[in-house]
């Protein structure tokens, strides 16, 4: 029958000892015993101390280091290399709480990987369900027309409209997808130059004055701006971000509501951009997902209103590109407030 590994450890241990102390006695009799005298015996008791000291440390690092190797070997997560041989000590506290910390490490590895895998799942049925649901929207409309409606001129218009509807939604994902991957794999080229935010807020205005009349919503500053205010970024890509969230604004927005935008000093460096509606506002454990891909508050009036579920997102990379912050508040059935901050020009 095996021994344990400890008792295989321990016999050879004392096995070794045992070879030493008689040697040590046999020389400390036949030679030192006959020149030194009473001290031989305190000789002998050093010398036996020091050899065994290192022999039995010898060992016992040799010992928990073999252990710990075969563990590395065995579990394929550990990588060899990583063991040094200095790792393995006896004292076994210090130990421990090495091995904890690999752990843990392992473990927060493992974790992000698992993360990761559950995100790419979500995205990709994301993906996939706001895809579909135009897609088949169109091909039913299509079907119709084919199945003999074409020839219903009042049929047709309406159903050509509906799958024109559709079209643009899947086109808008597209795109908003193609941008989004364009930011996290070849990162954000950005052209900085220094322009006047509030001519561009107006340029946004204008872009949706129409669009914002049909819900009787009005778009206008938080007060009267005497000079310029000159920031510096990309020209475009604050321009996009200011489109989406003001069609936010608009498209959650309360009849007969208002957005409201304004540009106020942050710091020394920095101006925030706040935009600010009196919509229905977002419950408080909504707030921190809300610049997720895909992410909507209400999936069915999300879906009604159209869009692609990545204009939040795409928000946050545009301002994080430009090394900024973007914040939110917002209180449930009185509205929100959406800002972030720029480079003041100098």
């Amino acid at each position: 029958m095996k021994l344990k590994k400890t008792y295989s450890y321990a016999l050879w241990s004392a096995v070794y000892l045992t070879l030493l102390s008689v040697i040590i006695a046999a020389i400390s009799y036949f030679f030192i015993s006959k020149h030194l005298g009473a001290n031989t015996i305190i000789i002998s008791v050093i010398s036996l101390f020091i050899i065994s000291f290192l022999i039995t440390q010898y060992r016992a690092e040799h010992f928990i280091y073999r252990r710990l190797l075969k563990i590395y070997e065995e579990v394929s997560i550990l990588d060899v290399d990583e063991l040094k041989r200095e790792s393995a000590t006896t004292d076994v506290e210090k130990l421990s709480k090495k091995m904890e910390t690999f752990v843990e490490g392992k473990r927060l590895e493992i974790k992000n990987l698992t993360e990761r895998d559950s995100f790419r799942r979500d995205f990709l049925g994301n993906v996939a369900h706001e895809l579909k649901t135009p897609l088949f929207t169109v091909q039913g409309y299509i079907l119709t027309l084919l199945e003999g409606a074409v020839n219903d001129k009042e049929i047709r218009a309406k159903y050509l409209d509906r799958a024109n509807k559709g079209v643009e939604r899947l086109v808008a994902v597209i795109k908003d997808l193609d941008m989004i991957a364009k930011l996290e794999t070849d990162g954000m080229k950005l052209n900085v130059e220094v322009f006047n935010i509030l001519e561009l807020i107006q340029n946004v205005f204008d872009l949706f004055e129409m669009k914002a009349k049909k819900r009787n919503i009005s778009l206008k500053f938080d007060k009267i701006y005497e000079f310029p205010v000159f920031v510096k970024g990309d020209i475009e890509k604050i321009e996009q971000v200011l489109i989406n969230l003001v069609v936010n604004s608009i498209k959650y927005g309360k009849t007969n509501g208002s957005t409201i935008l304004g540009v106020e000093t942050h710091n020394d460096k920095k101006f925030i951009i706040k935009v600010i509606d009196n919509g229905e506002g977002i419950k408080k454990e909504h707030l921190s997902r809300l610049f997720e891909r895909f992410y909507r508050v209400d999936q069915s009036r999300s879906r009604e209103q159209g869009g692609s579920g990545l204009g939040l997102s795409i928000v946050k990379h545009i301002i994080e590109a430009h090394d900024e912050n973007i914040l939110l508040k917002s209180i449930y059935g009185e509205g929100s407030e959406f800002s972030f901050t720029l480079e003041k020009a100098k």
